[in-house]
C-alpha cells in the first residue's frame, strides 16, 4: 500500500499550523501539520462523517 495524500483544510492560511487529513476507503487518517513525521488518528468512517456533523456550523 502507497503512503496517504495528505491535506490540509481549505480554510488553513499558507504555512499556517493545522491537521491534516488523509482518506482511504476503510479509514481517515488525521495529523498535526507541524508534525507530519509523529503520531496520526485513525478513524473509522463513519465516525469521522460523525465527527463533520457533529462541528459543522462551529
Amino acid at each position: 500500500m502507497s503512503d496517504p495524500t495528505w491535506q490540509k483544510s481549505t480554510y488553513s492560511e499558507e504555512g499556517s499550523a493545522c491537521v491534516e487529513i488523509a482518506t482511504t476507503p476503510t479509514a481517515t487518517h488525521v495529523r498535526d501539520s507541524k508534525t507530519p513525521a509523529g503520531p496520526h488518528l485513525t478513524l473509522h468512517p463513519t465516525t469521522w462523517a460523525e465527527f463533520l456533523s457533529h462541528t459543522a456550523g462551529r
